[in-house]
Parts: structure tokens; sequence; C-alpha cells
């Protein structure tokens, strides 16, 4: 092989490894677009997601707002929340309107005199807290009453001023004037006494419901002595807050009596027991057969032949009997066929009739009546 041959085969080989590394560049080109594109669908579908799912977490915020909304909506405007809110409201409202002429009145008189609206508003006002406040506290009536005096006092002095500073001006605005120094402690006095009113009724009730408990307890005392002494001594022998007295009754209940049903002996449970066997015996008697639970049950178990409730004259085989002689041995004949003679009994066609059968028809014969077995000896 001379050189010029072999140097076309390098150039040859040269170009061929060539395009194999530039086909290999590209395959690497394909693999790590496709790579890319894988990434970035995925980055796109987790974008959606986290988009979706921001969405989701939006609305349920949403919601949740709206119903919290709802919730405090409804809160806010329960009767309770309304009339205690709308007198306050009344009571700002008639203290605005109260002061200004009282200002007025005593400013033209002396500046001096400037803090003695506010003071008269103020007493007023912490005399009607003062009512609010012995109530909470049931404090005797005549404390109450006595601030209620000192409130009306100091509110009917403040309309009396501002009714003389409107009958200048207007009758009219002078009884409004009045009227809205009135009104304010008036409606906070009413409204007190409606949330007393609502306290003494719940206070009535529990009254009510710890003097039945004490009632209840006394009788306890009085009918069960010893059960109730040793409750207690089971009280006091257990760490102390562990046992409760009602608890410790029932256990000291089952201690004396063998039960755990409060009320309940051993010579009631014997009682009852009797009651219940004299009841199913006087309903068996009446009724001529077992009603009672344990009859029934026998019954369904035990069911009696029906042979022996049979009516009289039936058969155990009705098929087999010979014809009556009453009976026409001729049937009609249809097509000019004759019917088939009668049927003849023969020895071991049948099932032969039982033991007790037989002594049943025997007696049955003999003029004594019918018996039913008892099943068990139980009706």
């Amino acid at each position: 092989m001379d050189w010029n041959e072999q140097r076309r085969l390098d150039k040859a080989a040269a170009a061929d490894q060539k395009r194999k590394d530039a086909d290999a560049a590209a395959e690497r080109a394909l693999k790590l677009r496709a790579a890319e594109d894988e990434r970035r669908r995925a980055n796109r579908q987790a974008d959606k997601a986290e988009a979706r799912a921001e969405k989701i977490q939006q609305r349920r915020e949403k919601r949740e707002r709206r119903r919290e909304r709802a919730q405090a909506w409804t809160k806010n405007t329960t009767p309770a929340v309304v009339y205690r809110r709308g007198t306050l409201a009344l009571v700002v409202a008639s203290a605005l309107a109260s002061l200004p002429a009282q200002i007025m009145h005593f400013a033209g008189i002396s500046l001096m005199l400037l803090p003695l609206p506010f003071a008269l508003e103020g007493a007023a006002w912490v005399m009607a807290a003062g009512v609010a406040y012995a109530d909470e506290k049931r404090l005797p009536a005549w404390v109450r009453w006595l601030l209620r005096g000192l409130c009306l006092t100091a509110a009917g002095y403040a309309a009396s001023i501002n009714y003389s500073y409107g009958a200048h001006i207007d009758p009219a605005v002078g009884y409004g004037l009045a009227a809205v120094s009135l009104l304010g402690p008036l409606f906070f006095e009413v409204r007190q006494w409606v949330s007393t009113l609502t306290v003494d009724a719940g206070e009535k009730k529990r009254r009510t419901q710890e003097k039945a408990r004490a009632k209840h307890e006394k009788r306890r005392r009085k009918d069960h002595k010893d059960v109730v002494q040793l409750a207690k001594r089971l009280v006091s022998a257990a760490p102390f807050g562990t046992l409760e007295l009602e608890d410790a009754f029932v256990a000291a209940w089952e201690i004396f009596y063998g039960t755990s049903t409060p009320g309940m002996t051993p010579a009631m449970h014997a009682q009852q027991l009797a009651s219940r066997r004299h009841l199913a015996e006087a309903m068996d008697e009446a009724n001529g057969a077992p009603i009672s639970t344990r009859g029934r049950l026998l019954q369904m178990l035990h069911p009696a032949p029906s042979v022996l409730i049979s009516q009289p004259g039936s058969s155990q085989v009705a098929s087999d009997l010979p014809p009556s002689s009453e009976r026409p041995q001729k049937v009609a004949q249809k097509g000019g066929r004759k019917a088939p003679p009668p049927h003849r009994r023969s020895k071991g066609d049948s099932v032969p009739f039982h033991t007790v059968a037989k002594t049943e028809a025997a007696l049955e014969r003999g003029g004594t009546p019918r018996r039913i077995p008892a099943v068990n000896g139980s009706h």
C-alpha cells in the first residue's frame, strides 16, 4: 500500500470519526434539550399546581372570612346586644344634648361656674352606675333607692336648668332640653332593671333547685341512714376531691344490698320475680294456654305432634280410605274412556300410626276427651 492510499484511508477514517462525533454531539444536544423541555414542563405544571392551590386557599380564606363576618353579625345583632348598645347610644346622645345648654347657662353667669354642668351630669351618671354596682353586689334595697334618689336629684336639677334656659327661646325647646336631661338616666335605670329581672329569674331557678336538692338529701339521710353514713366514710377515706358523694352512695348501696341499682334490695328483687311468676300463671289460667315466655319457647322447641291436635273423624292418610257407599262408583267418562278402578289398600302402602296416636284414639273411643300433652310439664 502506497502513501497516497494510506493518506486516503486516514482521511476517510477521520471523516467517519468526525461524523460520529457530530452525531454524538447532536444526540447529546437532543437529550439536553429534551431534559430542559421536561424540566420546563415540570416547572410549568408545578407553577400551575401552586397557582391552583393558592386560588383554592384564597377561596377557602374568603369563605372563612365570610363565615366569621356572619357569625360576628349574628353575635352582635342579638336582642340583648342591640338593647344594651342602643341604651348606651341613647345615654351618650342625651348627655351631649343636655350639656351645651347648661354650659351656656352657667358660663353666662360666671366662668368660674363652667365645671358645674360636668359635675351635675357626672353625678347623675355616677349614681346610676352605683345602682348597677349595688345590684351586682346584692347590697340592701335602701342603698339602691338612696343612689336612685341622688341620681334623679342631679338629673332633675340639670333638667330644670335646661328648661329655664330653653324657655326663653321657645317653650318646646325648654321641654325638649329638660326631657333629654331626664331620659338618659331613665333609660339607663330601665336597662338596669331589666338586667336585674333576668338575673333574679336565674337566681330564683337556682335557689329552687338548691332547695329541692337539700330536701332530697334530707329525705335520703332519713330513709337510708346506714348507707349515707357508709358513703360519707368512703368519701373521707378517699383522697380529697377524688370521690363524689353520689358515687360513694352507689358503692355503699352495693356493699349493703349487693346491687348497683339504688333503691333495689334482695327482698324487692325476690318480690319482683314472684310477681312476674304470679302474673304468668294468672294469664295462663285465663287464656287456657301457656303464654309465658318459657312456655312459648318450649312450644317452639318441642311442638306437639300434629296428629294429637287433629279434629275427630280425621285420618292420617285421607287418600287411603275406601270410597263411601253413598258416593257413586261411576265417574263421567270423557271420550269413551272408563274411569280408573278405586284405590285398594295393601299391606305396607302407608306409614303406621304412632303409638301416642293409637293411645289417644283408644281413649277417645272409650269416652275420654282428647288430651293435649304438656311440654316439659309447662303450659
